[in-house]
């Protein structure tokens, strides 16, 4: 139905926003659903997400209901059944015939809304048969694979609900998800070990001298595999300078959310750190109040970390890129006009929101 329309319709400048298009996402209780799951599942997420302006953020909850229930829905599966239904939910979404289920028909709306390449939710399900495949990770490229799967499909939806017209400043916002992930990975070491997966690069780990299934037979920390995730901490590190160097080509009114985002989830690289790279004994948390003081320094325009656009964005990323049907020149015309009448609409907006954005993140930050 809309498969392969290319972005090129900039989404916020068009009339009405999601609650004035038909068909879009309604002040209903699929909307109050997807705030629930988003609610229950990453405060994080959550409190990043008051950081973007309204439609945006109706956006990115139905996003991430989305991706929470399938990544539920494959979690909780013993029937071998699971990939075939999510990819019949997402036939359905993308004919515009949704199941009557919260996320999906909320999801329906925001694709069919901002025209988001069916390639992208496609992708982020092929990380989740990887999943259900116990599938190993050889070496760092093959990691960022399934990383750009899972988590870079994420960065390019959002992208594209943002309204990025741009290559360069799309392909940063899938770094910055494939970033995300590297710490997700490097967080939840000890967890995924005792469910029986192991995603740290395994030739890293023969590299520290540790065999990686007799690891995961009895895993324990041991100076070793703290060095196998120190590396992996400092490849993500890597992949936040890369992405937050496009963060600064958003709309004005979105950096302070996705700024929050990358700084909440920097975070959790940083509590690892300080733990002596040891995320088996325990995973690694964020406290309330800390994230109340990231939250609040992106939104008073704080520098979240070194943002670098000499790193080139991963080759694992390119898919998703070209999946968007964008110019092949970062710089196009096009784009840059794109980029300043937007800009130019909402500068008005920046300084309204300003006075009213950190009242509503600090709560959700503190919860």
């Amino acid at each position: 139905m809309f498969d392969s329309v290319p972005m090129n319709e900039p989404p916020l400048l068009r009339g009405g926003g999601i609650f004035g298009h038909a068909g879009g996402l309604e002040a209903s209780a699929d909307l109050a659903e997807c705030r629930r799951l988003l609610i229950g599942g990453s405060r994080s997420f959550l409190a990043a997400s008051r950081l973007l302006p309204g439609e945006v953020s109706q956006a990115a909850c139905a996003l991430y209901a989305f991706c929470r229930v399938a990544d539920d829905r494959i979690d909780l599966d013993t029937t071998g059944g699971g990939l075939a239904e999510l990819n019949e939910r997402l036939d359905r979404i993308y004919a515009g015939r949704p199941r009557p289920v919260a996320a999906d028909r909320a999801f329906a709306a925001v694709a069919a809304r901002y025209r988001l390449p069916r390639a992208w939710p496609q992708a982020l399900l092929e990380g989740f048969e990887w999943d259900a495949r116990s599938r190993h990770y050889e070496d760092i490229s093959e990691l960022r694979a399934y990383a750009a799967r899972v988590a870079g499909s994420v960065g390019a939806m959002m992208a594209g609900v943002m309204g990025v017209q741009a290559r360069e400043v799309l392909a940063r916002a899938c770094e910055l998800g494939v970033a995300m992930q590297l710490t997700n990975i490097a967080r939840d070491v000890g967890e995924d070990a005792r469910m029986g997966r192991l995603y740290l690069p395994r030739a890293w780990m023969r590299e520290a001298g540790v065999d990686p299934d007799a690891w995961l037979a009895q895993p324990a920390f041991t100076p070793a595999l703290g060095s196998v995730v120190r590396r992996l901490l400092d490849e993500a590190q890597r992949r936040y300078e890369g992405g937050c160097a496009g963060v600064h080509l958003l709309p004005r009114a979105c950096r302070p959310g996705i700024l929050a985002a990358a700084r909440l989830y920097a975070e959790i690289g940083t509590v690892v750190r300080r733990r002596g790279f040891d995320s088996v004994a325990a995973r690694a948390v964020v406290g309330g109040r800390r994230k109340a003081q990231l939250a609040a320094g992106a939104v008073l325009g704080g520098v979240l970390l070194r943002s670098s656009a000499d790193c080139a964005p991963p080759p694992e990323i390119d898919f998703l890129v070209d999946a968007a049907g964008l110019p092949s020149s970062p710089r196009d015309a096009s784009s840059i006009e794109f980029v300043l009448t937007l800009f130019e609409r909402l500068e008005r907006r920046d300084r309204a929101m300003a006075a009213s954005i950190v009242p509503r993140v600090l709560p959700a930050a503190r919860a």
